[in-house]
């Protein structure tokens, strides 16, 4: 049970804002998460009276998690930042099969419309293996949930990693107003359907236990109803966003996610991300400056990214020395074999394009792998052009940071299939995300701009990215709960 007072706002999600590490000594040292959603969810009002709970995602993370009053971070004298911890020790197999699994290789797979259909999914024993995990998992978020919370208290809980968790919290707290948010795109009923018939109900039940179930866009929401419609046979209000099913009903929200616009320039201008410049700048001297970073991840669409800057260069040679791609791509999901293959290949198309266009005095591309936050920001500082072509995307704030911290003004050449594009489609160069040739040509007009029309739509872009802070964000859904 809970070992402080309940609290009358919860959060959940899989990652937490901490995580930890442990010396040769043993001993554990507590660090700052990362990332859009850490950032967001870390924006809760401090007037609120509020826990975060998530999972132990390694070995450090699960000692620490033991070592405290019932995983409570805050208990154990660790500093969790701005919110108390609860950190939850899941079984590491358990924890594999949900993550990797289901969450990871299925779900995933499935709202990014992803899978091989020719040879995936397979729905067979070992999927069920990992189904039960999920749930299991599931179950251990809404336990601990139930614990914690006050008296018809609020919780928000986060992503695709907790779908049934809004229907097993309800079963044992039904006093709590509960909302749940998908950060990624969601899938329209035809693909949906790819899903195991009981798998795709349980899903939609989980969230329709929900009294708020957001998204990031319009579009996801709209494909979420058609779900419900489709598969439920449940009554859908197209007109109020709502759907009504099993006796409840339950109010799908959209509320997009902007930047913290003054919080992100802040740490753009930190020393770490100026030491980071000199060294950019040393390699791409006066030449323009074509940026990406991004995980190295299926959805993001590197190698066609890079495949249409090769394009480029071939089509329009007189960029040929004038222009430097630093495409940076952070590691992700090693884990998965599909993930280790992509990243293979990111690698090989990089080396092709260099060995076929550099020169002595002209390094056409550099490609960096490396987590470094620091050069990230140093290349959003400097970048002229930014290329953000996801094959499909909840958001992609990595096109709403750039513009806010940019220079000298980036223009943006963006897929149609990122949630984002409602926000910045009209200042940006909007691309079919799987043509090649129409990538390629909009490079060209982006890196063809004067510098006064680039620094005009950049802050086109600036303004339309901070529109939605990640504190009126988390406010709205609070907002949404206790309505």
């Amino acid at each position: 049970m809970a070992s402080e007072p309940n609290k009358s706002v919860l959060l959940a999600s899989n990652r937490g804002p901490v995580s930890f590490r442990q010396d040769d000594a043993g001993r554990l040292h507590c660090v700052g998460g990362s990332g859009g959603l850490s950032s967001a969810l870390a924006a809760i009002p401090p007037q609120e009276d509020a826990l975060w709970v998530a999972a132990a995602l390694s070995d450090a993370d699960r000692l620490a998690a033991r070592s405290a009053p019932s995983g409570r971070l805050d208990a154990a004298g660790y500093d969790t930042g701005t919110l108390p911890v609860r950190l939850l020790d899941i079984e590491p197999l358990t924890f594999t099969r949900a993550y990797n699994g289901i969450a990871n290789s299925t779900l995933w797979f499935l709202h990014h419309l992803l899978f091989d259909t020719a040879n995936t999914p397979v729905f067979d024993r070992r999927f069920r293996r990992e189904w039960a995990s999920y749930v299991d998992y599931n179950t251990a978020f809404a336990q601990a949930l139930a614990e914690e919370a006050a008296p018809g208290g609020r919780v928000l809980i986060q992503d695709y990693h907790l779908t049934l968790a809004p229907q097993l919290l309800r079963a044992r707290r039904p006093d709590l107003a509960i909302g749940h948010f998908s950060h990624t795109p969601w899938a329209p009923p035809d693909y949906f359907r790819l899903l195991p018939d009981d798998v795709a109900v349980a899903l939609l039940e989980g969230l329709l236990a929900a009294d708020n179930a957001g998204f990031l866009t319009e579009r996801w929401a709209a494909a979420f109803l058609a779900c419900c419609e489709s598969v439920l046979g449940a009554r859908v209000d197209r007109a109020h966003n709502t759907v009504e099913y099993a006796g409840r009903r339950t109010v799908v929200g959209v509320h997009p996610l902007g930047v913290d616009a003054g919080a992100m320039r802040a740490r753009a201008n930190a020393p770490d991300v100026w030491a980071r410049m000199a060294g950019l700048r040393a390699q791409v001297g006066d030449r323009l400056l074509l940026v990406r970073v991004d995980r190295a991840e299926l959805s993001k669409n590197i190698v066609r990214g890079l495949l249409a800057y090769r394009e480029l260069l071939r089509r329009r040679p007189e960029w040929q020395g004038r222009v430097v791609h630093a495409a940076l791509a952070y590691p992700s999901r090693h884990d998965i074999p599909e993930y280790r293959e992509y990243s293979a290949s990111v690698q090989r198309i990089a080396k092709e394009i260099v060995d076929e266009f550099g020169s002595p005095d002209w390094d056409p591309l550099l490609l960096s792998v490396d987590d470094d936050y620091a050069r990230s920001l140093a290349a959003y500082r400097m970048g002229h052009v930014a290329v953000v072509n996801p094959i499909r995307d909840g958001m992609n704030l990595v096109a709403k940071e750039i513009p806010i911290v940019s220079d000298n003004g980036c223009a943006l050449v963006l897929s149609r299939e990122a949630g984002a594009a409602v926000e910045l489609g009209d200042a940006a160069f909007l691309i079919n995300p799987f043509d090649i040739e129409e990538t390629a040509e909009a490079m060209h007009a982006a890196l063809s701009l004067s510098g006064a029309e680039r620094r005009a739509r950049s802050a086109a872009l600036a303004e339309a990215a901070g529109r939605c802070p990640p504190r009126g964000w988390l406010a709205e859904q609070l907002d949404a709960l206790r309505a």
